[in-house]
């Protein structure tokens, strides 16, 4: 180490002792991780989405199925409103997989990885909605599922060249941590990644930080989303911003941080869960506590 490097750290070891443990704490806290908002918010109203969420800070954001029809014949317009806001397309929900004729599904995700290709988007969220109503699903069903899912990913990697990422959902399949484990374990992982839901893995009863660190190799990205119990809402929980409800966060970030995860990270909050809210001012709240709790780095 010559002089002047020496000089330096010692000018920098004396300005830090004279810092308080709170400053170091919240250095330590300072995050760079990729951070993405879902649409879904403002319940198809994804103009006025794209402008609030790149407004609120945010370089990424999620669409949905929805904007298929709507935007299929002239992508490059919605391309340009979205990179015109300084946003890029990390995932798209492409919607669901059967767990039976699989076929039908390759027509429909094929079309969707074409028009988010157009986009300029990275990947396509894949999810089911096959949950038997009156029991637990079978091992069976689960690797089937995992399997189709596979297939189709396959088809649209082919195509397309896009990733696909299997989303865990509460009332699906892969509601609980052991039916997440069955699904990944099964899936093949050349064309399917992992997108982990930290809400609906909680509520599942799992631990999201846990699922970091056991996924690492397989994480494409995240769902940032929070729950509490909600004993008059039919499901007994209800979906709310970011720090207002269960989920351990600091745990989660922590554990991002310590597989050095560079994927993108997507805030997403189903509706405005309190009345009189807009989807902006549930945003500012989630911003908020990323910002100033969790450290990230907007």
């Amino acid at each position: 180490m010559n002089r002047r490097k020496f000089l330096n750290q010692v000018s920098l070891l004396s300005a830090a002792s004279f810092l308080s443990a709170e400053t170091f704490a919240s250095l330590a806290m300072k995050n760079k991780q990729k951070m993405a908002y879902s649409a879904i918010t403002w319940n198809g109203n994804d103009l006025v989405a794209i402008k609030e969420i790149a407004a609120l800070g945010f370089k990424g954001i999620q669409l949905r199925a929805n904007t298929y029809p709507v935007f299929k014949d002239s992508p490059q317009d919605l391309k340009t409103t979205i990179q015109s806001n300084g946003l890029k397309l990390p995932m798209f929900s492409s919607g669901n997989i059967s767990i039976s004729d699989y076929k039908k599904d390759v027509e429909v995700h094929v079309n969707h990885a074409k028009f988010v290709k157009a986009l300029g988007g990275e990947c396509l969220q894949f999810t089911n909605n096959i949950r038997p109503k009156d029991r637990m699903p079978t091992t069976q069903e689960l690797k089937d599922y995992a399997r189709n899912m596979s297939a189709v990913a396959k088809a649209v990697k082919d195509e397309t060249g896009l990733q696909v990422a299997y989303h865990n959902h509460m009332h699906q399949l892969g509601e609980t941590p052991e039916e997440v484990d069955i699904i990944v374990n099964e899936m093949d992982k050349k064309y399917i990644k992992l997108l982990l839901d930290v809400a609906h893995y909680h509520q599942g009863g799992g631990k999201p930080a846990d699922a970091v660190l056991k996924y690492k190799s397989i994480l494409y990205a995240t769902h940032i989303k929070d729950t509490r119990p909600d004993a008059e809402n039919k499901s007994g929980y209800r979906f709310v911003e970011i720090g207002q409800g269960a989920v351990d966060f600091p745990a989660i970030f922590e554990n991002l941080r310590k597989i050095n995860f560079k994927g993108w990270n997507i805030v997403e909050l189903d509706a405005v869960p309190v009345k009189g809210r807009t989807a902006l001012d549930s945003g500012k709240i989630s911003h908020e506590y990323l910002a100033n709790k969790i450290g990230i780095q907007f």
